[in-house]
């Protein structure tokens, strides 16, 4: 069970920075834009090193969306950044007409997503914008689990034609992905092998369903993990391959478990294989203002969690 172990944590937007850094290097049609946010988001390096492709348009999001269009009618690959409550929702009629319904290369980044954004507030935790993006058409939707997948993530996006959405966040949480291992969009990661339970989980809730597998195998039962980083394209193979074998399933992610990645997962599932599931998610509520560690226990989206749901979805097989 010990395949995955802490390598040192770090913050995953630094991971986005990092990659950012890199494709400057490596891609002169790499461009970047932000919305007065440029320590947030980690573009100090890629500004540094590339002023005449950084553009600071201020607190105007939506002139950063039109802008990034327009700038892929030239070639460019636009990288915008902000918080993802203004890269998503403020900006929603803006990445509707101009990005998704005219097929742009632009790709939408956002910081300090869900909870885990903390003592800002409810204000600012959108735990919504999975949903809103998975809906638009040709949107491809990331949601990366450690600094060195949000890096690997980063890159592979200016490779990748078409609009996207690539969701991380701003705590310093477990980096345990190998440095070296490859991302390919829309293709599943089995972290952890198991008979008796699939726990499918995206974004921070990763690093927890692992530490709730060693839980579990604690108790004689056997979890299968998956890394599920694009939920869209989902990875549907894989998630029916896993569920044939185990019977049940339990879904874990820092959002609303309306429109995230569990409704995903459901819709799968009662096309091709009826299957008990459990979800680990924000139930239907706003957050409010704490620390990370403290509004992951109080909206239980933790290992915890996760074992309860377990153990609650296995009575249902």
């Amino acid at each position: 069970m010990k395949k995955y172990e802490n390598t040192g944590s770090k913050d995953t937007r630094s991971g986005f920075g990092a990659g950012m850094t890199e494709l400057g290097q490596k891609n002169e049609n790499v461009v970047a834009l932000c919305a007065d946010l440029i320590g947030s988001l980690k573009f100090d390096d890629f500004k540094k090193n590339h002023p005449e492709r950084f553009f600071q348009i201020g607190i105007a999001e939506a002139n950063m969306i039109g802008i990034a269009a327009g700038l892929t009618i030239g070639g460019k690959i636009p990288f915008t950044g902000t918080f993802a409550n203004f890269s998503t929702g403020r900006v929603y009629d803006q990445i509707r007409q101009s990005v998704a319904y005219s097929d742009k290369n632009v790709k939408i980044c956002a910081s300090h997503a869900g909870l885990t954004l903390g003592e800002d507030g409810a204000t600012h935790q959108i735990l919504e914008d999975i949903g809103l993006m998975k809906m638009l058409p040709g949107m491809t939707v990331i949601n990366t689990c450690d600094y060195n997948q949000t890096k690997a993530a980063t890159i592979a996006l200016a490779d990748h034609h078409g609009p996207a959405y690539l969701r991380f966040g701003r705590p310093v949480v477990p980096n345990f992905t190998p440095a070296d291992e490859p991302f390919i969009i829309g293709k599943a990661i089995m972290l952890n092998e198991g008979t008796d339970v699939t726990i499918v989980a995206t974004g921070h809730l990763v690093w927890e369903a692992l530490i709730a597998a060693e839980a579990l195998e604690a108790k004689g039962i056997s979890a299968e993990v998956i890394n599920i980083h694009t939920i869209k394209p989902l990875d549907d193979e894989a998630i029916l391959k896993s569920v044939a074998k185990t019977g049940c399933i339990v879904t874990a992610e820092e959002h609303n478990f309306l429109g995230g990645l569990g409704e995903s997962v459901a819709r799968v599932l009662s096309l091709n294989h009826p299957t008990p599931q459990e979800f680990v998610a924000v139930n239907d509520s706003f957050g409010e203002s704490g620390t990370p560690e403290q509004l992951m226990e109080k909206y239980q989206l933790n290992h915890q969690a996760i074992v309860a749901a377990v153990e609650k979805v296995m009575k249902r097989k």
